[in-house]
């Protein structure tokens, strides 16, 4: 079953965090393009800043930029072709290997916010072993499964998440009192207290984005 799922990424040499870094109230996004070759370096950005001069001494100086072409620039924001240097840390290329799409990219904080239409779940494993290699941060905000293609929906949680809570739940650990403790919970699979005890309320929160908040918020 298909999954789209929501990942932020960080990392100093991820495309043009360094100039996200240096611009306060900037805003850049990958504008969607047909392009799926998975060793370009040259994307499409929207980039939203008031100052056209300061962005463009930013981008001259930004270690992940080769070079740089305007094609609009209106209304205090530009469109520029930006060619990467080899050294900038990309997953584009990953997501293509494993047949999945970049369907939202923007930056947010110190890096960038994906969403991504991924075949399976090992699609979304492979990403994470890349960034994982990569020393590449990223963080799974949601994941759910695409219930028109069939299967079970997912409801936020990543296979390891989904287990966490199935065991704690059967034990007792939610009940009041607690049949359980996190110790104990922990030993079940194998994990330490601080580890379990982080999975649980990261499972719990990716189970309350996908089933309570308003997607789009």
């Amino acid at each position: 079953m298909s999954i789209t799922t929501k990942i932020h990424i960080e990392h100093e040499r991820l495309a043009l965090v360094p100039t996200l870094q240096s611009l306060e109230d900037v805003t850049i996004r990958v504008i969607t393009q047909g392009n799926t070759d998975p060793g370009s370096t040259v994307f499409p950005f929207l980039i939203e800043y008031h100052d056209r001069e300061y962005l463009e001494e930013m981008l001259d100086t930004d270690p992940t930029v080769q070079s740089y072409e305007l094609v609009d620039w209106t209304d205090q924001t530009g469109i520029y072709y930006i060619e990467h240097t080899p050294e900038t840390k990309l997953i584009s290329t990953i997501v293509t290997d494993v047949s999945g799409f970049l369907v939202h990219t923007e930056t947010k904080g110190n890096g960038w916010l994906v969403r991504l239409l991924l075949p399976d779940r090992q699609a979304l494993n492979t990403i994470w072993e890349y960034a994982h290699s990569n020393d590449i941060s990223l963080e799974i905000i949601e994941i759910y499964g695409n219930t028109d293609t069939g299967g079970e929906q997912s409801y936020g949680l990543t296979d390891e998440q989904r287990t966490a809570l199935v065991t704690a739940y059967e034990n007792g650990y939610f009940r009041e009192p607690r049949d359980i403790s996190l110790n104990e919970v922990a030993e079940e699979i194998g994990l330490s207290s601080t580890a379990m005890s982080g999975r649980l309320r990261r499972g719990m929160r990716n189970l309350v984005a996908a089933t309570i908040i308003d997607r789009e918020e």
